[in-house]
C-alpha cells in the first residue's frame, strides 16, 4: 500500500489506541480568520489525511475552564453523559441532549485510524439517546434538581419549544410532543412529522423562524467530499425549512456540508450559522465559517469551498461552482464550530453584539486548532473584527489531553451564558466576575 508523498511517517499514539498520520513539515500557516482570510494553497493528502486528537480525560475535582478578564465561570452541572446540546425554557429550565456517535466497525485502514482516534477522545461509543432537564431552583447557578425529560430517542441533538408543542431533532427525524409547562418528563408518544437520512454528520440542530411558523434543520453531509457520489448526498448538506402549519419540508439552502448551530441576528432578521468544511486540504484549507444563509443560497460543497475555489479532487459542475456564495466569516481550519448563540452586548462584561461559537476542536491537522469558546463581534447586523475567548483551557499545553470540548451554547434564564463541555459532561456557566 502505498501514501502519498506528502506523508513522512506513522506513528502510534500512547497505548497503540490510535494513530496520527503525519505530514511533512510545512511553514507555520496563516489562521484563516476573519472577513478576507489568508487561505494557503491546498496541499492534498491522499486517501489518508493527518489525524491528530489529545485523550480525554475529563476534569478533575475543583478544576475549571478558564474564563477571560472580568468573567468567572462554574459547573452548572456535572456527570452528564456526552452532553452536546442546549434548550432553556421559558420557566427557566435548562434542557440537554445527551448522544455522541455510535460505534461501528472499520471500513479501512484510514477509517479504522480515525475511528480509533475518535474513541481514545471520546468522541465515539454508546449514546444516551435523552434528553435530561435540569432545575435551577435555589437559584445559585447550580441545577440541584436532574430528571429525565425524554429517553428511548434516536441521537437526539436540536430542540425547540413552540407553544404546547416539543420537537426534537432525531438524526434520522423530526418528532415532536405534547408538553405542559412545568412539568419535568414528558409523557406521551411522539409524532414523527418529516424523516432525514441517517448517519454521516448526525446533528440536526433546530431553529424556530421568528414568527414560530417554520423550523429550521441542519443536515449534514454522510461523506467529505461525496466519495460516493451525489445520489445519495441528496438531501444532506443543507439548511430544511418545516412548515408547521402544513408539515411541507423544502431545502431552505445547500452546498452547506456540515451546518450545525443557527440562530438569528436581530437587527437585520438574518439566519446564521456556522459551517465544518471538508478534511484532507491542509492544516488551514478550507476553513470552517460563519455566514448569514440565503434563501436558495448554495455554498459550493463539495465542488469547492470559500465560494468559488475550486476542490480539484471532486467530479466538476461548472454551472454550481459559478453561483457558489462565499461565507461573510472565517473561524479557522478544522475548528468544528458547532454551538451558536446570539449575544446581545453586555451580557458578558466588554463584550459587544456578538454570536457566541463554542469550537469543539479539531482532530485533522498536525497543530490542533479550535478547544476554546469565542465571540464574534457584529456591527450592523455583520461580523467585524478578531473574535474574543469567552473560555479556553480545555486542552493540555501539550495538546496530549483535553479536559473538555466545547458543544452547545445558550443564554442562561438568569443572565449567564451556559456552554455544554461533552467530553467534561459538563454544563459550564459564564457570569461577570
Amino acid at each position: 500500500m502505498s501514501f502519498s508523498a506528502g506523508f513522512a511517517h506513522v506513528v502510534a499514539l500512547a497505548g497503540g489506541a490510535a494513530l496520527v498520520l503525519r505530514r511533512r513539515m510545512q511553514p507555520a500557516p496563516i489562521p484563516a480568520w476573519g472577513e478576507e482570510p489568508t487561505i494557503p494553497e491546498a496541499r492534498p493528502q491522499g486517501h489518508i489525511p493527518t489525524l491528530k486528537m489529545p485523550t480525554a480525560i475529563g476534569w478533575s475535582q475543583g478544576q475549571t475552564p478558564a474564563a477571560a478578564a472580568g468573567l468567572k465561570v462554574n459547573a452548572f452541572a456535572m456527570g452528564l453523559d456526552h452532553p452536546r446540546w442546549l434548550q432553556v425554557l421559558p420557566n427557566g429550565d435548562v434542557l440537554v441532549a445527551e448522544a455522541t456517535s455510535m460505534d461501528r466497525p472499520p471500513r479501512s485502514l484510514f477509517d479504522y485510524a480515525m475511528l480509533s482516534t475518535m474513541r481514545r477522545a471520546a468522541a465515539m461509543g454508546t449514546s444516551a439517546n435523552r434528553i435530561t432537564l435540569l432545575r435551577d431552583a435555589e437559584g445559585d447557578g447550580v441545577a440541584e434538581l436532574r430528571e429525565v425529560f425524554l429517553d428511548n430517542l434516536n441521537q437526539p441533538f436540536g430542540m425547540a419549544l413552540l407553544g404546547n408543542t416539543f420537537y426534537v431533532g432525531n438524526t434520522d427525524s423530526l418528532v415532536a410532543f405534547s408538553y405542559t409547562p412545568g412539568e419535568t418528563r414528558v409523557a406521551g408518544p411522539g409524532r414523527t412529522l418529516a424523516r432525514f437520512k441517517p448517519a454521516g454528520h448526525w446533528t440536526r440542530s433546530l431553529l424556530p423562524s421568528l414568527d414560530g411558523r417554520k423550523l429550521y434543520i441542519g443536515v449534514g453531509s454522510l461523506s467529505n467530499i461525496a466519495e460516493a457520489g451525489m445520489e445519495i448526498e441528496e438531501g444532506r448538506a443543507a439548511i430544511h425549512e418545516f412548515d408547521v402549519a402544513t408539515g411541507t419540508v423544502r431545502i431552505f439552502a445547500s452546498g452547506l456540508r456540515n451546518p450545525v448551530g443557527m440562530a438569528w441576528e436581530p437587527q437585520t432578521k438574518v439566519l446564521w450559522t456556522v459551517v465544518n468544511e471538508r478534511d484532507g486540504l491542509g492544516d488551514e484549507t478550507p476553513p470552517d465559517y460563519l455566514t448569514s444563509v440565503r434563501d436558495g443560497g448554495f455554498y459550493g460543497w463539495p465542488y469547492s469551498y470559500w465560494g468559488k475555489t475550486v476542490d480539484e479532487r471532486v467530479p466538476q459542475d461548472a454551472a454550481m461552482v459559478s453561483k457558489a456564495i462565499t461565507p461573510d466569516y472565517a473561524l479557522g481550519g478544522h475548528t468544528a464550530s458547532l454551538g451558536l448563540c446570539w449575544l446581545p452586548a453586555g451580557t458578558l462584561p466588554g463584550f459587544p453584539d456578538g454570536m457566541a461559537i463554542g469550537q469543539h476542536g479539531s482532530w485533522n491537522r498536525s497543530k490542533l486548532s479550535g478547544y476554546r469558546f469565542v465571540l464574534v463581534p457584529f456591527l450592523d447586523g455583520r461580523p467585524t473584527g478578531a473574535p474574543m475567548d469567552i473560555l479556553t483551557g480545555f486542552l493540555s499545553p501539550d495538546e496530549r489531553e483535553a479536559f473538555g470540548r466545547p458543544v452547545g451554547v445558550a443564554r442562561g434564564p438568569d443572565g449567564s451564558v451556559l456552554m455544554a463541555d461533552d467530553v467534561g459532561n459538563a454544563i459550564w456557566r459564564v457570569t461577570a466576575a
